[in-house]
């Protein structure tokens, strides 16, 4: 087959595998990572910023530029390495640099990339790490000794991860520099494309977190709104049997809450989802660490176990009452038409009923003036039959009374067996 042949998006997908190869990390080294997010509406932001961003860094190191459109880089800047990445409610900086500096995670560390262009940032700084890469001590008691010395105790986790070619540390702290801190001691022997991994995990592990808590947060702004909305709806539905409320009112007032609620269940379900697959991810990076305890530390596992399970458990209690007083707000929306069909059928049948009523009612009316009429046509009949039988009267022998009389019956039964042809031929 010709390449012309091939699906126009084979070689893309294929690419796509390879996009974010690990860094290559040698050991000692000094690793920044920095992330920005815009507040509102990332996945729709322009990412054109992003990238002027980005080249305003490149260009303060007379660095070479990326592809167009490109959504991951990574090249010189001056002594260090910088990895770019763009995702789609974030932007990544990761730089390495070789060696460490005397004092463990100096401020001085993080001034590769300069305080003016971190304040020009498209959106805001969600989190920065700086990460210590150092050789592993023969000593294991001098590596907890420098451990303790860095880390806040009550929150350290520690861990020997990859089959024990590296230990990690950290306590998930903000130092008062603005930075978090995470420790890599190498053992000898392992290999720079091994220890891009474990950094590039350490990383992926901080910005998952980040990004997952920030649907705490908007958990906790929609739990407050539920608490208001909730005893609203709850009055409602069991105020549908009340017999002295109007349907009506009781409408209006169930629309509003649903409309509410579908607002709510909009303006949230993006995060919600994000949030979901954000904790997915971050499980999936610490489970392939293959973490094994030290000296009785808590783990990386176990700290988001105690630490952070429980705000991730609290977002999905959150999404749950979203969408069970969503169904509710629906279930009384079906409970209420069931109401006014009830209500409506029983009023159709009263009025069924009166006009049955009358209908019966005029029907006598009909009769009634049919009577009337067989009586009336019959007086007007018979005063004319009598005016045309007048010559006959005195042939034989008649008063004009006795003529009279005589046509009375006659004509009465010939008046109401016309009607009633009538009304048989209008049947």
């Amino acid at each position: 087959m010709t390449p012309d042949q091939d699906h126009p998006l084979r070689y893309a997908t294929v690419n796509e595998l390879h996009a974010r190869p690990f860094p290559l990390v040698e050991v000692p080294s000094t690793a920044l990572f920095v992330a920005f997010k815009e507040p509102v509406a990332a996945a729709n932001r322009d990412r054109a910023r992003d990238r002027a961003h980005l080249l305003a860094l490149l260009d303060l190191h007379g660095s070479s530029h990326p592809q167009p459109e490109a959504t991951h880089f990574s090249g010189p800047l001056g002594r260090a390495v910088l990895k770019w990445e763009s995702h789609t409610e974030f932007v990544t900086y990761t730089a390495f640099t070789p060696g460490v500096s005397a004092r463990p995670f100096d401020p001085a560390d993080a001034a590769l990339l300069p305080e003016g262009w971190l304040v020009s940032a498209p959106g805001r700084r969600l989190t920065s790490a700086l990460i210590r890469i150092v050789p592993m001590p023969q000593d294991e008691s001098e590596m907890l000794r420098q451990v303790e010395d860095w880390f806040v105790p009550e929150s350290l986790a520690m861990s020997r991860v990859v089959d024990g070619a590296a230990v990690i540390a950290g306590d998930f702290h903000i130092d008062p520099a603005g930075q978090m801190r995470f420790a890599v001691f190498v053992r000898p022997g392992t290999g720079a494309r091994r220890v891009g991994r474990i950094v590039q995990r350490l990383c992926e592990i901080e910005i998952y977190r980040a990004m997952s808590m920030l649907g705490l947060l908007r958990a906790r702004s929609l739990s407050a709104r539920l608490n208001a909305l909730d005893p609203a709806l709850s009055a409602l539905v069991s105020g549908l049997d009340m017999a002295g409320r109007s349907p009506e009112t009781t409408l209006h007032e169930l629309l509003a809450i649903s409309a509410e609620l579908e607002s709510l269940a909009v303006q949230f379900s993006f995060r919600f989802g994000a949030t979901a697959a954000y904790e997915a991810i971050l499980n999936q990076r610490i489970e392939v660490l293959r973490e094994e305890r030290i000296n009785g530390r808590q783990t990386f596992a176990e700290f988001m176990m105690r630490r952070y399970d429980p705000a991730m458990r609290t977002v999905k209690s959150a999404e749950g009452r979203l969408k069970a007083m969503v169904d509710r707000a629906a279930r009384a929306s079906e409970l209420l038409r069931t109401r006014v069909d009830v209500e409506r059928s029983a009023q159709n049948q009263k009025v069924l009923e009166s006009m049955d009523r009358r209908a019966d009612l005029q029907l006598r009316l009909q009769h009634t003036v049919e009577g009337l009429s067989v009586v009336a046509i019959s007086y007007y009949a018979v005063s004319l039959a009598a005016y045309a039988a007048y010559p006959l009267a005195h042939e034989f022998g008649l008063t004009k009374e006795m003529l009279t009389g005589a046509l009375v019956l006659p004509v009465i039964f010939l008046v109401w067996l016309m009607i009633r042809r009538i009304r048989k031929g209008m049947h």
